[in-house]
Parts: C-alpha cells; structure tokens; sequence
C-alpha cells in the first residue's frame, strides 16, 4: 500500500516538474524580451574564436565558478530577504535635462552624457553614438522582477532622441541589453556594434544582420573617422537558464584622432585592464565598472577599490564610475561605491568625475568641476 502511494506521489511529483519545464520553455521561447538564441551556423562561425570552447564563450580565468544547487538557493534567499540600510536613494534621483535640439545640432568638442547606470550618450567627431542604452524601468524580462530604477525620468525620453548613428552593447544582461529600449531607437539608429553572438537577441527583435557588426577581442573597425575595438572583460551572458555563456562579454575603446576613450562594461578586476592600457592607453576617459559588487561574486563584478586600480591600469587620465545610481542589484548602500572608489582614487592621484545624470562631460576636460550630489540624498 505504502509502495503504490509512494509511486503516486513520484508519478505527480515527475508530471509537476515535467509541466514546469515545458511551461518555462514555452515562455522563455515566445516571450521576446528574453532575446534570441544562437544557431549551429553562428556557433560553427564562433569555434574560430580563442573565447569559444565546447559551445560556449568563456574567460581567460575559470570565471564564473559554478554554483552547486544549494549554493545558487542560498545566494537568491540572502539577496531576496536581506534588508539593506540606504539600499536605494530616499527619493527619485533628479535628472538635469537636456534639449532635443541641442542634441541633434551639437558639432563641438566630444563630449558625453550619463543616463545613469552604464548608459550614455556620446557626441564625438559629428557623431552621435549610444552605449548600452538601457531606458527600462526594471532590470528584468518582466517588470515584476525586478525593483524599479533610481531615476524615473531621463535627461532626455528615448522617443526624442535625434538620429543615432552607433549603438554600442558590452553584453546582454538586462541592465545592459533592454528589449524595449532597443525598440524604440532601432529604427532611428544606423547601425549596432556588438561583441559576439549578440546579433542573436537584435535580430530576433527584427534589427537586420547589415546593420549589425559583431567583433571578437581585439578586433577593430571603422566608424567614419572613428575607430572601434572591442576589448576583453571578465564576465558572463546569458538571458534564461539555458543560454548562459551563449554571446560574448566585452569592453570597448572608442578613438577619434584626438579622443580616447575606454568603457569598461561588466568586469571583475583581472590582467586584461593592464593589457588594453599597454596596447591602447592613455585614455583621456575611461568609463569604469564600480557598482553591484559583493565578495561572493567579486570575479565578475570589481570591488571600488580594484576599480580605481583598473583605471590606473588603463592608463586613464580620469575616472567616471558606472554601474551604479541606477539599479539595487546587489546588498551594498547605494553611495557605497561612489565613496569606496573616490577615496582609493584619491589614495593613488587618480581623479575622478562624478557628474550628475543628465549633466555635459567633455571628454578632454580634466578638471571636476562636480559636486557630491548623492550627499544626503
């Protein structure tokens, strides 16, 4: 008796799981903000990749480790039922706004503007270029996922953004690669650059492969006047549980014949900052990842003080921190990064910009002329 109620009860327990994956499936395959998926002609392209290694992108260093059941249960409770003192600001972040018109009839000295988090807007060499634009109110397939920005509004709406040339991605976590934003500038944007495999997620969002340039590590290309290289970063990729490592993570270098300027993506601290600087350095801004770090993922993600390490590695002149003051995606205070890295910077003659979002950064400007604006907020 015992043994047929045991049966059962296996039985239910195997249909549950069973209807459990088909429905994941089923949504993670019709839902179109989880992107697209790599095909067996793509992954044949990859293998001639020194990234590419048994059907999947990896780092030069066994990064990330993989969690076993327990671990990866434990790390989603701590981060689910931590409460955080200072976790996010008291109030919405204020924004400085820019004009549409200033934007889109801009030809002076090159200069950037925050969006915050890791998203800017660049105007260099007559050029108006977007890196990882991400405008969505949640980092996350579905808005009930995810806790909402810090800014609700943006020093410009992506609806009046003047005509892109170049939209630059680094990866295509959702912090980073965001469905919705990316469909509403793929019609007014000339063309995408993108590490490997990313050209998966745009084309599935029926952006045309001739608009799309995918580059390796180390590979370059030309932009008008402007050169592109897409450079190494420790990290990971991955939009549903079965497509992890599938597109390539990087960071990218922009150059005009006066600028230089490096934008670090996602990274844990690692040899390869030291490498670009070698190659490519001094950069007169670099961009650097300093935000949703903890030590127990410290290999994807820098601590503050590494990141002021990598911006000396780099070879930058100067600093501006991102990945931060947008999202609460991990278990620090929300100043946490701004205050660890500025005082390690400080510690190795390093400087550092802190604009507000929405306020001008001439790329060759070396003076910070911006206040502590996150003070008391």
């Amino acid at each position: 008796m015992i043994k047929k109620i045991l049966k059962r009860i296996m039985i239910i327990a195997l249909i549950i799981v069973g209807l459990l994956v088909i429905t994941y499936f089923a949504f993670t395959n019709f839902y179109p903000s989880f992107g697209g998926n790599i095909s067996k002609e793509q992954k044949l392209v990859y293998q001639e990749s020194k990234q590419f290694k048994d059907g999947k992108f990896i780092n030069k260093n066994p990064v990330p480790k993989d969690l076993s059941f327990s671990e990866t249960a434990k790390l989603v409770y701590t981060f689910f039922t931590t409460k955080v003192p200072n976790g996010r600001p008291k109030e919405d972040l204020k924004t400085t706004k820019l004009d549409s018109a200033s934007i889109a009839d801009y030809k002076g000295e090159a200069r950037m503007v925050w969006f915050g988090h890791s998203s800017f807007l660049l105007q260099i060499n007559g050029k108006t270029i977007l890196l990882d634009p991400m405008f969505g109110k949640v980092a996350a397939p579905l808005a009930m996922l995810g806790g909402n920005r810090f800014n609700e509004t943006f020093p410009l709406e992506i609806e009046k953004l003047p005509k892109i040339d170049a939209v630059v991605f680094s990866h295509d976590h959702y912090d980073h690669l965001d469905y919705e934003s990316v469909l509403k500038i793929k019609d007014k944007t000339n063309h995408f650059y993108v590490p490997l495999g990313i050209s998966a997620h745009l084309e599935a969002w029926d952006i045309p492969s001739h608009k799309i340039t995918e580059l390796d590590w180390w590979q370059n290309t030309q932009l008008e006047g402007l050169n592109l290289v897409c450079t190494p970063a420790q990290h990971f990729s991955g939009r549903k549980m079965n497509n992890s490592q599938s597109t390539l993570w990087s960071s990218w270098i922009i150059q005009s014949k006066t600028e230089n300027i490096y934008f670090s993506g996602d990274s844990g601290y690692a040899p390869h900052f030291k490498e670009i600087g070698d190659k490519y350095g001094p950069f007169d801004l670099a961009l650097m990842e300093c935000g949703q770090y903890n030590q127990m993922w410290s290999d994807i993600h820098m601590m503050p003080e590494e990141t002021a390490q990598a911006g000396i590695d780099v070879q930058a002149k100067k600093i501006m921190p991102i990945h931060w003051a947008g999202f609460k995606l991990a278990l620090h205070e929300w100043t946490d990064p701004i205050e660890r890295v500025t005082k390690k910077a400080n510690e190795l003659n390093l400087e550092v910009i802190t604009p507000k979002i929405g306020e001008q950064i001439m790329v060759k400007d070396s003076i910070n002329n911006y206040t502590n604006w996150w003070k008391n907020l």
